[in-house]
């Protein structure tokens, strides 16, 4: 079965959040303690939950789960979860987008979970900077956890950097080198408008695609191509020599809308079918009131039906485009 929508996309990726709560509390994802508003126990949905969920998606026609939060690795039984994802029958891959304060220990259990790759955010490779962005001093934690899922063998291993003028911009070459040694994908990631009462200037902290790249020196241009691929947003090249390879994504100067293959669950429930869109369908509701299989499967293609052909256009200068943090969506 094949999930195609209104605009002959066929949605095939499902990113599901496990947890709305974080280890860490970058200013850009987590608003101030006094300003986070987490869900219920009671209102998040269950393993059990989630693996029916899943495999309703899977028979509508998923084939790429990603396992996201707030911090999916701070939810208690998350190699358990891996395990049930992973045996569904039709999912071809299953990921997981982490911080990584967590990962050195569970990178092993995950792998043997069935986990296959995994996606590590880290803007700076510089201690006094990590404590500035994400409030805490664990960095080391972090290059720890990268080290260890590259030991026991997940891969492809990503590494996102959101990229902030005045903050870390001046790393990106640093950044970029690290594809030299290790077959590591180095994905920079343009700083985007989230959510409002932000205490910070996106217009100031925005730097477009074209500028990052012009900082990394011996990159070879001529393989950088942004025409839209079903392959996801990342735009890839290489380093000459390098094991790895380099990535931009650019949803504020390069939108990629019309090549968009993804879902997003919340954690408590509700599914989204665009990033910035503020519509959401309360899939928990109706499987809480005792859906059937063939009822599950029908909201997936009935969401997919709603999907818009495009987002309200961001730009340097736009106000964000809604109220949620990318804590309480899914990362």
């Amino acid at each position: 079965m094949r999930l195609v929508d209104n605009y002959k996309r066929q949605i095939d990726y499902l990113r599901i959040s496990v947890t709305d709560h974080c280890n860490l509390m970058c200013g850009y994802c987590m608003p101030p303690l006094s300003m986070q508003q987490h869900a219920d126990k009671l209102e998040v949905l269950s393993f059990e939950e989630l693996h029916q969920l899943s495999l309703a998606a899977v028979a509508a026609g998923i084939k790429k789960i990603r396992i996201t939060g707030g911090e999916p690795l701070i939810r208690k039984g998350i190699v358990e979860l891996c395990r049930m994802l992973a045996g569904i029958d039709g999912l071809k891959e299953l990921s997981l987008t982490t911080n990584g304060v967590l990962l050195k220990q569970f990178a092993e259990p995950l792998f043997h979970a069935g986990l296959q790759r995994v996606n590590i955010s880290l803007d700076t490779l510089n201690r006094e900077k990590f404590k500035k962005i994400t409030g805490r001093d664990l960095l080391f934690n972090v290059l720890a956890g990268i080290r260890e899922a590259d030991k026991v063998g997940l891969s492809p291993i990503k590494i996102n950097t959101v990229v902030m003028r005045g903050i870390n911009d001046d790393e990106i070459s640093q950044m970029a080198d690290i594809s030299l040694k290790k077959p590591y994908q180095i994905r920079f990631i343009e700083f985007m408008p989230v959510d409002k009462g932000r205490p910070f200037s996106f217009k100031q902290m925005f730097i477009p695609i074209q500028q990052i790249i012009q900082k990394i020196p011996n990159i070879d241009r001529t393989h950088i191509i942004f025409p839209p691929k079903r392959s996801g947003p990342a735009k890839l090249c290489a380093l000459t020599g390098a094991k790895g390879s380099i990535g931009f994504i650019a949803p504020v100067s390069r939108h990629f809308c019309k090549t968009c293959n993804r879902l997003r669950l919340t954690a408590v429930g509700n599914l989204r079918t665009c990033l910035f869109a503020p519509e959401e369908i309360d899939l928990k509701s109706t499987l809480r009131k005792g859906a059937s299989h063939q009822d599950l499967i029908s909201l997936f293609q009935a969401a997919v039906i709603k999907k818009p052909r495009e987002h309200k256009r961001i730009t340097p200068t736009a106000e964000p485009l809604q109220d949620h943090s990318m804590y309480a969506i899914g990362g």
